[in-house]
């Protein structure tokens, strides 16, 4: 047996241990493996078919992984309290929507996460102003139910990222460290909401003088 057959079977059994993954990281790396491996298999022995195919593949396998790494380590640091959301606008469609329209209503069935980029969108129910760069609908992804619990409108004419839960569900399976982390970071959020909350109550409460009753004569 020759150096180009021992090669080619290295690269086939690289490719298929590729297939076998579950997650993608691990994927993409033996598939880069077995695409260097068909690389000098098709060289050596000129089987150039072979030889064409994976050195297109092998760029292209290198960068999903580099995104994927990227994204991994994004969400991890923006689970320990960097709350920017870079590490998800490459998965996410752009669109404008003008002043008065609603993004979604209270208790319709979520399907999409969004980040607003320019313009003024609020929580109708809560009168709340989201910030720019602020996720917004993650919530309904991670409910039993999938239902939205407030309102989104648009106050003043600008645009936002958008991506289905479908694709972060898919997110999810190829990279469970990023499902890890994203749950971190929607519960970090969860919890400032009830923080928030809490503190409206308690200057509610101030402001009530004691021994009356809201709402009946003191």
């Amino acid at each position: 047996m020759g150096i180009p057959e021992i090669l080619g079977y290295l690269a086939t059994a690289f490719n298929i241990a590729a297939y076998s993954m579950r997650t993608m990281i691990p994927l993409r790396i033996l598939a880069i493996s077995s695409n260097a491996f068909f690389i000098a298999y098709g060289a050596l022995g000129s089987v150039y078919p072979i030889l064409v195919l994976h050195t297109l593949l092998l760029p292209l396998n290198s960068y999903r992984l580099r995104e994927m790494i990227r994204l991994t380590r994004s969400v991890r640091n923006a689970a320990h309290g960097d709350m920017r959301t870079e590490w998800l606008r490459p998965f996410m469609a752009r669109r404008p929507h003008k002043a008065g329209e609603v993004i979604f209503r209270r208790g319709e069935i979520a399907d999409e996460l969004f980040i607003p980029l320019s313009g003024l969108f609020r929580l109708a129910e809560i009168g709340v102003d989201v910030p720019v760069g602020q996720m917004v609908g993650e919530l309904g992804f991670l409910s039993p139910d999938n239902h939205r619990t407030l309102t989104l409108e648009c106050v003043r004419a600008g645009d936002v990222l958008s991506i289905h839960y479908q694709d972060l569900r898919q997110l999810f399976f190829q990279n469970p460290e990023f499902g890890f982390y994203f749950l971190r970071l929607t519960s970090g959020r969860l919890f400032e909401n009830l923080a928030r909350l809490e503190g409206e109550l308690a200057s509610l409460r101030d402001a009530v003088p004691a021994g009356t009753v809201p709402g009946r004569p003191g």
